[in-house]
C-alpha cells in the first residue's frame, strides 16, 4: 500500500508510519490486506492515552476475518520505536492503537516547521484545481451594509484559505445592473433631484428611502444644476439610473478596499444581454424541452430535477426574471473552465439554491460543479441593545458605519469568528475593549508580546542567527510540548478548513493557540540567564509568531508589534 503525503502535516507522518507497519505485517502473512479502508489518524480525548489513536484494526477486522485486538497487537508490533519517533505503540479497548511520540519528535516537527517560514501550513489537497469564488455581489442600489460585511470577509478569507491549501482561485463580484431595481433607483434619485429643487412632487412607497439618495441628487445638481428638468422623462430616467448606478457601485468598491477585499473581476449582468447569452441559454433549454408556455408566462421545467416546483422565467408581460440572467452567468462560469463555481449568498436566498442546481443538472453538468454557502444574517448589539436596521427606509448601519466605529481588523475577525452558517451577534462594545475578553485583542496582543520578547533579547545581545539553528533538546517542558503540538496542528486546520469551506476554524484555532501561550508565558521566562535554554524558546516563539501572522494574514487581520 502507498501512502502519499500532500500536508506533511503530523497526523500525516503518523498515519505513514502505521502503513509501514501494515505492509510489514502483510509481508510477515499476518495480513491479506486486499482492500485497505481510510486509515483515520486521531487525537485521543485522555491525553493520558498518548498522542493519536486509530482504528484500522477494527476496520480490517471483518475482511480480514480475524479478531481486531489480534491484528492490533501485531500493528503495534511492528511500529518501529527505535527511530525517536514512537516512544509507544498499546492495543487499548476493542482494537484501538493508542500512540505516544517522543518530544523529539515533536522538536524535530518544529525545525522542519521553522524550514517552511511563511509557507508553513500551505498544503495541496487543491491539487491545482480552478475554483470561482463568487462573494457579496450586492445590488448596486444602495451602499453595502453589515450583512454585506459578512459575506465579503467570509468570501476573502476563503479565497485565502483555498489558494493555501493547493486551489487555483479566482473571485468575482457579479454586479446586477439590470432590471426593475435598477429602474427604482433611478427614479427615486430623479424625484429627489426635482425635490431638492423646490418642485413638489411626491416620493412613490416602492422608492429607495436612504439619505445616500439624496446625496447622490444634490451631487448632481453641484455638477449640473437645474438642467435636466428640462429632459423628457424617459431620457431623464436613463440618465439617473446611470449615473446612481456608477455612483453606488464606485462607493462599493472603495468600502471594500478599505474593508481589505479586491476581486479579480467584476462582470456585469450588461453583458450577458449584450452579448445574446442570455437569449442562447434560454434557446438552448428551449430545444431541450425544458421549457414551455402555460398562463402567457414561459416557464422552466426545474420541478423536474431539485426544486420543488416549476419556475417562471419570462412573465406574462415579456419581463425576464432575475434568473434568465442567472442561468447565462453561471453557465458562462462553468464554460471558462472552472472546475468549482463557489456562491456566497444571504441565508434569504436559500430557496435560490436547488433552481440553480436544477439549470445546471438540465445542462449536463456534474452537480459537484456548483456549490453555495449560504451567510447567515448579523445583529448588531450595542451595551446588549440591539440597533435597528431596515434597508427599505434607510435606517441600516453601513459596513463602513460599523469599520469607522471599530476599526477593520476587530469588523473583519467579529465576522469570521463563527460559522457563516449561523446567525452572528456582534457587539460593537466588545469589538473596542483592549481586554483578552476581546478575541481580536487577545490574538493580536499575543503577537505583539512575542514582538517585544525578540526586542528585549537582542538588547541583551541574543541575535536571530544564534537561534534560528539552535539546539532544541532543552525544550521539555509539559507546556512547551502543549505549545509546539498546537502549532504543528495548524497545516491540518488549513486543509480542513478548505476542504469544509468553513473558515472560522482558522479564529478559533488562532485563539486556542495564544491561549496556550499567554500561560505559558505567565509561568515560563523566555530570555533566562541559560543561554541555550533563551535560545530555544526564541526558537519556539519565533515559529509561534509565523502561525500567527498567517493566520491572522488569512483573515485579512493585521499583525501589530506593538499594543
Amino acid at each position: 500500500m502507498v501512502f502519499n503525503m500532500r500536508t506533511e502535516s503530523m497526523k500525516d507522518i503518523v498515519k505513514y508510519l502505521v502503513v509501514q507497519a501494515l505492509n510489514r505485517v502483510k509481508e510477515q502473512g499476518g495480513l491479506a490486506l486486499e482492500s485497505v479502508p481510510d486509515l483515520i489518524i486521531e487525537e485521543p480525548k485522555d491525553e493520558s492515552m498518548g498522542d493519536f489513536a486509530t482504528t484500522i484494526a477494527m476496520q480490517l477486522a471483518k475482511p480480514e476475518k480475524k479478531n481486531p485486538r489480534e491484528i492490533a497487537q501485531k500493528i503495534c508490533e511492528e511500529i518501529s520505536t527505535d527511530g525517536g519517533q514512537v516512544e509507544s505503540a498499546n492495543v487499548a479497548g476493542p482494537g484501538f492503537i493508542n500512540l505516544k511520540m517522543t518530544q523529539g519528535f515533536f522538536r524535530d516537527q518544529l525545525k522542519e516547521a521553522a524550514g517552511k517560514g511563511k509557507e508553513f501550513g500551505r498544503c495541496y489537497v487543491g491539487e491545482n484545481k480552478k475554483v470561482l469564488v463568487e462573494f457579496v455581489s450586492a445590488n448596486p442600489t444602495g451602499p453595502l451594509h453589515v450583512g454585506h460585511g459578512r459575506g465579503a470577509a467570509v468570501g476573502h478569507a476563503l479565497s485565502c484559505i483555498l489558494k493555501m491549501a493547493g486551489f487555483d482561485v479566482s473571485t468575482e463580484y457579479y454586479i446586477n445592473d439590470v432590471g426593475n431595481q435598477m429602474n427604482t433607483l433611478g427614479r427615486s434619485t430623479w424625484i429627489r433631484y426635482r425635490q431638492l429643487l423646490g418642485e413638489d412632487i411626491e416620493f412613490p412607497e416602492e422608492g429607495y428611502q436612504g439619505d445616500y439618495i439624496k446625496d447622490i441628487a444634490k451631487e448632481i445638481i453641484d455638477r449640473d444644476g437645474k438642467t435636466h428638468l428640462e429632459k423628457k422623462d424617459e431620457d431623464a430616467l436613463t440618465f439617473f439610473r446611470l449615473y446612481a448606478t456608477g455612483s453606488i457601485l464606485e462607493g462599493i468598491k472603495e468600502d471594500l478596499k478599505e474593508f481589505r477585499v479586491e476581486y479579480d473581476r467584476w462582470f456585469s449582468e450588461q453583458i450577458l444581454h449584450e452579448d445574446k447569452s442570455v437569449d442562447q441559454s434560454l434557446e438552448w433549454l428551449k430545444e431541450k424541452g425544458y421549457i414551455y408556455e402555460k398562463d402567457g408566462a414561459t416557464w422552466l421545467k426545474t420541478g423536474e430535477f431539485d426544486d420543488d416546483s416549476d419556475r417562471v422565467i419570462i412573465k406574462n408581460d415579456g419581463e425576464r426574471t432575475y434568473f434568465c440572467a442567472d442561468i447565462a452567468y453561471h453557465k458562462n462560469k462553468i464554460d471558462r473552465g472552472f472546475d468549482m463555481i463557489l456562491d456566497l449568498w444571504g441565508a434569504d436566498h436559500h430557496g435560490y439554491v436547488p433552481r440553480m442546481q436544477s439549470v445546471l443538472k438540465m445542462m449536463g453538468f456534474d452537480e459537484s460543479v456548483f456549490k453555495v454557502l449560504l451567510v447567515q444574517f448579523v445583529t448588531l448589539r450595542r451595551g446588549g441593545e440591539k440597533v435597528s436596521m431596515s434597508t427599505r427606509s434607510g435606517e441600516f448601519v453601513t459596513l463602513a458605519d460599523v469599520v469607522k466605529e471599530v476599526g477593520v481588523d476587530a469588523t473583519r475577525f467579529f465576522f469570521l469568528m463563527r460559522s457563516s452558517d449561523s446567525h452572528l451577534d456582534f457587539d460593537l462594545e466588545l469589538a473596542k475593549k483592549e481586554t483578552p475578553e476581546n478575541p481580536v485583542y487577545y490574538i493580536q496582543y499575543a503577537h505583539a508580546r512575542i514582538c517585544n520578547v525578540f526586542r528585549t533579547a537582542e538588547e541583551q545581545g541574543f541575535r536571530p542567527e544564534d537561534w534560528a539553528e539552535g539546539e532544541l533538546s532543552s525544550l521539555k517542558e509539559n507546556a512547551e510540548i502543549a505549545l509546539i503540538k498546537k502549532i504543528l496542528a495548524y497545516p491540518e486546520v488549513i486543509e480542513k478548513s478548505a476542504v469544509a469551506q468553513e473558515v472560522h476554524r482558522i479564529p478559533f484555532y488562532l485563539h486556542e493557540l495564544v491561549a496556550i501561550f499567554h500561560n505559558y508565558y505567565a509561568h515560563h521566562r523566555i530570555v533566562t540567564d541559560n543561554a541555550e535554554l533563551t535560545r530555544a524558546r526564541l526558537f519556539l516563539i519565533h515559529v509561534l509568531r509565523n502561525v500567527i501572522v498567517s493566520g491572522l494574514t488569512l483573515m485579512g487581520v493585521t499583525a501589530p508589534e506593538k499594543m
